[in-house]
């Protein structure tokens, strides 16, 4: 249900893409999305020291994704914080999380930090197939961390397989209500009738604006349901899967997430030009690629940092 080439923010319009970072972060909590972002903020404070006693930052590990791999790995200096922390790896058989050192304390879902986050797992994905964890997944120990590795390591394989050489695309679609509610005007009879008649009575024309309402909508409802229905099937046969999630606001009709292989790409970029150039009333925001955040539904018990522990 359901996010390598070296991987870009990439965003497209009428049918053009345009770069918006906001947008992404959107991971859902799900992965996107438009993208929502993912947060899963552990309960997590630092520790009080004693009375008298110097203040000692309590420090953990912040994991960014899982990848597949038996050697340790280095990514450089890109992780969160003020000063971009340094990448790494934890192992257990041949997988691998991807993390930094961090305080061991609730983590705010700034823009900042949400990119920070973001711009790892971007990294390690030019070269790993990979399953992103949630914004904000701290745990106090390496021993922690290769324990959830070894708990859910069947789980992790399975996604990882699954996962294979496949990145994530968002496809959002807006239109212009009113825009919309003039063309239904002039191609529905019934509703042009109505709003003839509301226009020349001189009276009361309440349930007739109520009645012109509701036309109004059902023939909103119908025709956006079918831009969708259409779309998705353009989509089809250059996507492995897709998604569909709640579209944000009045505008919105679409807000769907796309797995695809990295070898369709190109092709899955150019059905998106000729979709969106064949409905050129419409506008489409693409975005990707992205880890397959909203492909990836694996249940984990995480034991993380907890208060007072």
């Amino acid at each position: 249900m359901p996010p390598k080439p070296k991987p870009s923010r990439r965003s497209r319009g009428r049918p053009a893409r345009t770069a918006d970072k906001k947008e992404k972060a959107a991971p859902r909590n799900g992965p996107a999305g438009s993208r929502v972002i993912r947060e899963m903020s552990p309960r997590t404070v630092p520790a009080v020291p004693k009375a008298g006693a110097k203040p000692v930052e309590s420090r953990g590990k912040y994991v960014y994704c899982v990848i597949r791999s038996e050697d340790a790995l280095r990514f450089g200096a890109i992780g969160l914080g003020t000063v971009p922390a340094e990448i790494s790896t934890v192992h257990y058989k041949d997988i691998a999380a991807v993390v930094s050192d961090t305080p061991i304390e609730v983590l705010d879902a700034t823009r900042e930090n949400v990119l920070a986050h973001e711009r790892v797992n971007e990294a390690v994905m030019r070269d790993h197939t990979v399953i992103p964890m949630s914004f904000g997944t701290v745990f106090k120990t390496r021993d922690d961390i290769i324990e959830l590795l070894r708990g859910a390591y069947s789980a992790f394989i399975d996604v990882l397989l699954k996962m294979e050489d496949k990145v994530e695309f968002g496809l959002k679609v807006l239109w212009e209500r009113d825009e919309v509610v003039k063309q239904i005007e002039r191609e529905d009879d019934d509703v042009r009738q109505l709003k003839g008649e509301i226009s020349s009575q001189s009276g009361p024309t309440y349930f007739a604006r109520v009645q012109y309402g509701r036309l109004v909508e059902g023939a909103l409802q119908a025709r956006s349901e079918r831009y969708v229905s259409e779309i998705f099937e353009s989509l089809r046969d250059v996507a492995v899967a897709s998604r569909a999630n709640k579209p944000i606001g009045d505008k919105m009709i679409m807000n769907a997430a796309f797995l695809v292989s990295r070898d369709r790409e190109q092709a899955f970029d150019a059905k998106v030009k000729a979709v969106g150039a064949k409905y050129a009333h419409l506008t489409f925001r693409y975005t990707g690629p992205w880890p397959p955040y909203n492909f990836v539904n694996i249940r984990l018990k995480l034991e993380r940092a907890a208060p007072g522990s």
